[in-house]
């Protein structure tokens, strides 16, 4: 008895000393940061996620912003470098691109363990990020979205149909914005990427909806792969994870196979598509490429998983946004009525509303889809912290930029919890907020959103037509705060968006 409670006492030991044992490692290289506890290290919340994750970044930063440059903090065991000053951020994303290139993402996937993610250009690196960029971008010039924004026009329609429809059903709980932004964007994104219809406002939807759906409510074992790989960071290096379920993966790849031959069936018959979208790129490309269907669908996947989620979550808060702000809604109704033409305004026009931009602008600043960027140190540098010795980041280290705390800082947006999108009026506000490293809604540098252009002129195409067309307000099951939902990959409201809309 006394042998094997001495064994159990030495085993409890061993792997109290092993879960530790790592946290040394910032003190030994002079760098300071708060004290990690053990298991979750510098993420309290990372087994319960009651609270979400930006909040307890940002304890640690304003705690040492006035100080540091960067501080040294840990997830789980995994030593991080947390930067707390906004031009030690814009360093990592611009001037020292060359130092901090990959995204800590692209460690967890390999084309074996999820072929569509790994050929995603968030999770590439190095000279086959370069490439797949290049390929990309042509593939979402503003002529291109010009060339499909007959689309976008066609599908605010459907949606201002079906507001109105929801409307006389007259639910108490109102309209979920999420939802409803949500079916906007896979309507559009799936008809100007592929050419096809996913009738998400119709009462028997495709199942786009529902596989994208899948695609963000991961599972639990999503969650236990991080916090596996927190606790023992070595077995990344024998473990990777996917993202894009396989019944979702077949799914897009049976719909991209449709697409394709459906497409090339009409050129073989002599006719030609009304329009040049973005999947006649993608054939072209393909052709030029010699890519199969599976290739295909990796490249338009990359039109596709960029433009859902992030898109139908700024719409939604932006949405939130003007209902909460009666003043604010009529001010965007007065510029957007003032530019319309047939019920529409022309492509040419929509960038010349600088108050819808500034409310789009402002809903970023408060509900960041990208809360936080994960980049990984290519290239070891030495870098000055204030108060601090140099440190020299190692190959290596993961390297996290909170946003949504630099964004969230009264120094630098005055009452920052409260929507004004007149901080977003100055001429080249949102340029000259980025360049000092406090707002990278769409990111910044090399790898800034490859799709930026596309979403924008999404949300702003759907908010023309919502806000001319109704007057939204905020149902009573919405909160009146602005907390995240410690759930989502992407930052929501908790609790949800729930609005009430009224014809005008």
């Amino acid at each position: 008895m006394l042998i094997t409670l001495t064994l159990v006492f030495l085993a409890l030991g061993l792997l109290y000393a092993t879960l530790i044992w790592n946290y040394g490692h910032w003190r030994k290289r002079g760098v300071p940061g708060p004290k990690p506890k053990i298991l979750c290290g510098n993420y309290p919340n990372m087994f319960t996620a009651k609270r979400h994750v930006s909040y307890d970044l940002d304890d640690i930063y304003r705690k040492y912003k006035n100080k540091y440059d960067v501080v040294g903090i840990f997830s789980g065991r995994a030593p991080q470098l947390l930067v707390v000053s906004p031009e030690m951020a814009r360093r990592v994303f611009v001037t020292n691109f060359k130092n901090f290139h990959d995204n800590e993402f692209s460690k967890y996937f390999d084309e074996k363990s999820d072929f569509i993610f790994a050929n995603n250009p968030f999770s590439l690196t190095g000279e086959k990020w370069k490439n797949r960029r290049a390929d990309v971008t042509p593939g979402l010039t503003m002529g291109r979205i010009k060339t499909v924004y007959p689309v976008t026009n066609k599908v605010c329609q459907q949606l201002s149909e079906w507001v109105e429809k929801q409307i006389r059903v007259g639910s108490p709980e109102g309209i979920d914005a999420k939802h409803m932004s949500l079916c906007f964007t896979t309507e559009m994104v799936t008809d100007c990427v592929l050419g096809l219809g996913a009738q998400s406002f119709t009462d028997k939807p495709t199942p786009i909806v529902e596989n994208i759906k899948d695609l963000f409510n991961q599972p639990w074992t999503f969650m236990l792969f991080f916090v596996v790989i927190s606790a023992f960071p070595s077995l990344s290096h024998l473990i990777k994870m996917r993202f894009v379920p396989k019944k979702v993966e077949r799914f897009f790849v049976d719909l991209m196979g449709s697409a394709v031959a459906a497409r090339r069936a009409q050129l073989a018959n002599g006719k030609q598509f009304e329009r040049t979208d973005f999947l006649d790129y993608i054939l072209q490309l393909g052709e030029k490429r010699s890519l199969d269907n599976r290739q295909l669908l990796a490249y338009s996947m990359t039109f596709l998983l960029d433009g859902f989620e992030t898109t139908a979550t700024v719409l939604a808060h932006t949405l939130l946004n003007l209902g909460r702000n009666s003043q604010a809604q009529e001010l965007l109704r007065r510029e957007i009525r003032d530019h319309l033409q047939d019920g529409i305004i022309a492509f040419d026009k929509l960038n010349e509303l600088p108050y819808l931009d500034a409310c789009i602008q402002e809903t970023i600043r408060l509900y960041p889809p990208g809360f936080i960027a994960n980049k990984l140190c290519t290239e070891s540098i030495e870098i000055p912290n204030k108060d601090g010795p140099n440190v020299v980041v190692e190959k290596g280290t993961v390297v996290v930029v909170p946003h949504y705390s630099f964004m969230a800082d009264e120094d630098f947006f005055p009452e920052p919890q409260s929507f004004k999108p007149e901080r977003f009026l100055e001429p080249d506000a949102a340029k000259t907020f980025k360049e000092r490293g406090v707002f990278m809604g769409f990111g910044d540098g090399p790898r800034v959103c490859i799709g930026m252009r596309f979403a924008t002129a999404q949300i702003k195409a759907a908010l023309v037509e919502l806000i001319s067309k109704f007057n939204v307000k905020i149902n009573a099951k919405t909160r009146k705060d602005n907390e995240f939902d410690p759930i989502n990959i992407v930052t929501g409201l908790r609790g949800g968006i729930w609005l009430d809309f009224e014809k005008l």
